[in-house]
């Protein structure tokens, strides 16, 4: 998996996952790399830092706050969890075996979305199946 933070035209910033290089390529050529948040496809890489494993088995997590469009954002998140799960499939811990057999057109294509481990993650990885992270958007408590 492949994270890379990205840009369109009007300067909004945004993350994006892929399995590997060339499947950003070929998603951005097919024009299906959008803004979340003014949907254009006049989309780029953004400069960014490269990441670094640590060596001493901690695990971290990117984060982020401040951002002036943070609510914004926020809601493209949402929207975007909510399309997932309101529209697809839940296979809960099936997923990397179910998002394998429509990779491999062993079963029709459809929309799935559900939990797997990190050695699954990899694995599907891989094997080149193409999946997202499914945003994780926790209630605003005010």
């Amino acid at each position: 998996m492949i994270h890379y933070s990205l840009v369109c035209d009007k300067s909004h910033k945004f993350d994006g996952w892929f399995s590997n290089a060339a499947a950003y390529d070929a998603q951005k050529l097919r024009g299906l790399v959008t803004c979340p948040i003014c949907l254009t496809t006049a989309v780029d890489k953004a400069i960014m830092a490269p990441a670094v494993n640590r060596t001493d088995g901690t695990e971290k997590v990117s984060l982020s706050i401040g951002h002036p469009q943070h609510q914004q954002l926020r809601e493209a998140m949402l929207a975007l969890r909510n399309k997932v799960t309101s529209e697809a499939d839940y296979v809960g811990d099936r997923f990397a075996e179910e998002a394998r057999k429509i990779h491999f057109k062993e079963v029709d294509a459809r929309g799935i979305y559900g939990e797997a481990t990190k050695e699954e993650v990899a694995a599907l990885v891989e094997d080149g199946v193409d999946f997202m992270p499914l945003p994780s958007v926790k209630e605003e408590h005010n």
